[in-house]
């Protein structure tokens, strides 16, 4: 199967689409009058008319064709695979003939269940699409066994269905979806439908290819930075590299010589270079001499942040949860407290930022990726000066987005110069433009004080100081001091522990703009909360493994995760010297894991990863196979992180510009990983961010275990596990 996208010149698009690929598996795209472009995939107008469609996300024409509008985004997480597994799973699609669409902006037709606005992130496609995509699949198969039932005049209990047909065995006939789908159409949908016993699952729990691979592999994948359009510019950009600076002036005379140079755009806070290829347009931004007025940030340092943090970090926060009387509970046992920090992450996704935008008097439309359609609609409108409705977005696969495509940024600065460019204009960001002006993982500082009493906490007060995204993206989970997203992991802490109390201050650094970044809240949470989980157990002269199964016994899901790590992993067998074993436990987007690290240190404080098992209960695995990938991708992404991640800010500026200086974990670095996905008939949880946050602590506790250093912060500094060194 293959998702049909680059058009080739000799071949119409609508030929394919109506011909060429019948019986295939593809994403339909249609081709706008008047356009002829080479590659520019669109979302297909909403065309219900002659067609069974029973709600936003299923299409069946006269002709069998059965067309799923995929409400969330394809960034590499295999959700279009996993909502088409589950859309036809309770519709008895034949899966091997479905048709995919991606969803266009709507609010109100493909709004988050869980935010109420159209956004992909959080790791809860399948969680908070799960019973709705099943509830629409089985009205729409109820509708279709109805129409049948009354042209045959027999009970629609009598009726089954597969594979896009109905049948009634006794008296041997049947009927395809296509012949049914105008009768269908007049049926009133059932209320309360039934859905399937899990048991006769046809397609969920199946570790089926995923659909998007195969043009992946062969580079017939579109993703943003791919749309072609006739006569289209290109364009790339030079931001004011101090945070909140402007432009003052620019000498643009050595780069209107340098041929293919088209135009240079000069805005409030940027400059970019237009010209007839990319190569123009970036040799032509690098012979512009800009000055800059940096404005009041220029002294800004990374010193100064953490200063501002810690500072903040030492007052009373807003009370997230409380349990018990903490007071009594840290006035109980042996006290122990320490403090964690995280540092600024940039998300540098591989597909560098891009906007392909066609501005008119009119109208302005837009090709990228993105995981906020309506509001990369809306903020596009805003900068164009247009209504929302004269502005479409043509949503692309994303080559990642890891957060950093929650934002429009991007797009909007793209309509900022297509509003000046005559014609569609594709701007490009370069890696240094990308990672120098993110929108940063906040720098976070946790403290943590808890007593041990019989070898098992009593009190435990936990504070965690850092940006509220919420307050900004979604104010609606903001609310009374706490940022729901910030205290994630850690008021829904896996422990019994009797007297719980836990904070959040909202402290915001100056001039950086910070935004969510994969593993979003948990990633500090989990981290602080596990690594002080070891240094307790130390404490209360525990193996940690057995420490944690000690506050365990409420939550069997959680310790049957963690024995299971600890069973595949070789948890207690002897390991060479400064070769450690590490362990977490997290609850992070409902799903229930246990992560085992395994590493080794050498006497320079280099870390070496040997081997990573993990063990989850994620509920039912739509696709074993995807959940599996998710968790390997995330731990790699995380330990990354782990090892190497961190932005910092000097005079004003970030000082890391692209993968030399901000490293990647590269393949001969990359450990054996063991995904151990435990069997369950309870929902899916979230998985794609899961491994991010499950990888740092347990690296952490297992360089704990084999040097006896209890490192407080990430990156991981070597020079503190350097033979002679000490903590």
């Amino acid at each position: 199967m293959a998702i049909a996208q680059k058009i080739s010149d000799g071949v119409s698009r609508r030929a394919l689409l109506t011909g060429g690929l019948a019986g295939g598996f593809l994403i339909a795209f249609h081709l706008p009058v008047g356009a002829a472009p080479v590659n520019e995939p669109v979302q297909p107008p909403d065309d219900t008319a002659g067609k069974f469609a029973p709600n936003a996300l299923i299409r069946i024409d006269p002709a069998g064709t059965t067309t799923l509008v995929m409400p969330q985004v394809e960034m590499g997480q295999g959700v279009y695979t996993s909502i088409s597994m589950i859309l036809a799973e309770e519709l008895d699609a034949d899966f091997a003939q479905v048709v995919l669409e991606h969803a266009p902006p709507s609010d109100k037709l493909y709004g988050n269940p869980m935010f109420g606005i159209q956004a992909t992130g959080n790791s809860n496609s399948i969680r908070a699409w799960w019973p709705h995509l099943r509830t629409a699949g089985a009205t729409a198969r109820a509708m279709l066994v109805q129409a049948a039932a009354k042209q045959w005049q027999v009970d629609p209990a009598s009726c089954t269905t597969a594979n896009s047909e109905v049948t009634h065995k006794e008296s041997g006939r049947t009927l395809s979806y296509g012949a049914l789908a105008l009768a269908a159409s007049s049926e009133v949908p059932p209320k309360d439908v039934p859905l399937k016993d899990p048991k006769d699952f046809v397609l969920i729990g199946k570790p089926l290819k995923r659909l998007d691979t195969p043009d992946k592999t062969n580079g017939k994948a579109v993703y943003g930075i791919d749309a072609m359009l006739p006569n289209m510019k290109f364009a790339t950009l030079k931001t004011c590299p101090v945070f909140g600076g402007k432009v003052a002036k620019v000498d643009d005379a050595a780069a209107r010589k340098i041929p293919g140079v088209q135009k240079v755009v000069v805005s409030d806070d940027f400059v970019a270079v237009v010209g007839d290829h990319m190569w123009a347009a970036k040799k032509g931004l690098d012979a512009l001499v800009i000055d800059w007025d940096e404005g009041p940030n220029a002294g800004l340092t990374s010193s100064d942040i953490w200063q501002d943090l810690r500072a903040a970090s030492a007052k009373d926060g807003a009370v997230a949860k409380s349990v018990g009387d903490i007071d009594k509970g840290l006035a109980t046992g042996d006290l122990l407290e320490a403090a964690y920090e995280l540092p600024f992450l940039a998300h540098a996704t591989m597909e560098p930022i891009n906007a392909t935008v066609h501005v008119t008097a009119d109208a302005c439309e837009i090709w990228t990726g993105t995981q906020v359609m309506t509001r990369v609609q809306s903020e596009a409108a805003k900068a164009a000066g247009l209504p929302v409705d004269k502005v479409i977005v043509n949503n692309h696969l994303l080559g990642g987005g890891f957060g950093r495509k929650l934002e429009a940024d991007m797009v909007v600065k793209a309509v900022l110069i297509g509003k000046q460019v005559d014609g569609p204009v594709k701007v490009v960001w370069t890696r240094e433009e990308d990672i120098q002006h993110d929108v940063y993982r906040p720098v976070y500082r946790d403290t943590i004080a808890a007593t041990l009493s019989d070898g098992k906490i009593v009190g435990w007060k936990y504070r965690v100081s850092g940006s509220s995204i919420m307050a900004r993206w979604f104010p609606a989970g903001f609310q009374k001091g706490v940022d729901i997203d910030g205290v994630d992991s850690a008021i829904d802490i896996p422990y019994d522990i009797p007297n719980l109390h836990v904070e959040f201050v909202r402290a915001e650094p100056k001039a950086v703009p910070t935004g969510f970044w994969r593993g979003v809240g948990p990633n500090n949470n989990v981290f602080a909360i596990e690594c002080f989980m070891d240094e307790l157990a130390k404490k209360a002269g525990k193996d940690p493994v057995d420490f944690r199964r000690g506050m365990l016994a409420k939550t069997p899901r959680f310790l049957a995760a963690l024995n299971l790590a600890a069973e595949k992993s070789g948890w207690g067998e002897k390991l060479p010297a400064r070769v450690g074993r590490g362990v977490s436990v997290q609850p992070s987007f409902a799903s229930f894991i246990a992560t085992v690290v395994e590493a080794e240190i050498d006497e320079q404080g280099e870390v070496k990863l040997r081997r990573v098992t993990c063990a989850v209960d994620t509920g039912i695995a739509v696709n074993p196979d995807t959940v599996m990938a998710q968790l390997e991708g995330g731990l790699i992404f995380g330990l990354t992180a782990a090892l190497y991640g961190e932005v910092t800010i000097d005079k004003g500026r970030v000082q890391q510009s692209n993968f030399n200086d901000y490293r990647m974990l590269r393949i001969d670095q990359a450990p054996r990983i063991e995904v151990h996905v435990i069997k369950s008939g309870e929902a899916p949880g979230g998985i794609g961010e899961t491994g991010v946050t499950a990888g740092p602590p347990a690296l952490r506790n297992a360089i704990y275990a084999a040097t006896g250093v209890a490192l407080r912060r990430l990156p991981i500094d070597r020079t503190l596990l350097a033979v002679g060194r000490k903590s």
